[in-house]
C-alpha cells in the first residue's frame, strides 16, 4: 500500500455522503476556526487523497479516520477511532 507524505492541515465545515473516505465540504481557513465549535481538519497526500480526517469539537479530537490506498489510488484500509474504540476496515 502506497503512503505518501501528508500535506499541512486543511479545514472543513462538514462532510457529505456515507461512503469512505469521507467527502469533506465547505473548506474554511485556519483563521476562521476561532468562530467555530466544531470542524474537520484533514491531511492529504501528494496526489490529493485524504489520509487523515479528524472531527474537532471544542478543541478536542472527537473522532479520527486514517486512510491508506493501493498504488492505483483505490481505498484499501481505514482505521476509525471514535469514543476510544478503534475499528479497522480492509477493502
Amino acid at each position: 500500500m502506497n503512503q505518501e507524505q501528508p500535506s499541512e492541515f486543511r479545514y472543513f465545515v462538514s462532510y457529505s455522503g456515507i461512503k469512505l473516505p469521507l467527502k469533506l465540504v465547505n473548506e474554511i481557513t485556519e483563521d476562521s476556526l476561532n468562530n467555530r465549535n466544531t470542524y474537520y481538519r484533514s491531511q492529504f497526500d501528494d496526489q490529493g487523497r485524504m489520509i487523515l480526517c479528524q472531527k474537532v469539537v471544542y478543541g478536542e479530537v472527537e473522532s479520527e479516520h486514517q486512510y491508506r490506498y493501493d498504488d492505483d489510488g483505490v481505498l484499501k484500509y481505514a482505521q476509525i477511532t471514535e469514543d476510544d474504540e478503534v475499528r479497522e476496515l480492509h477493502f
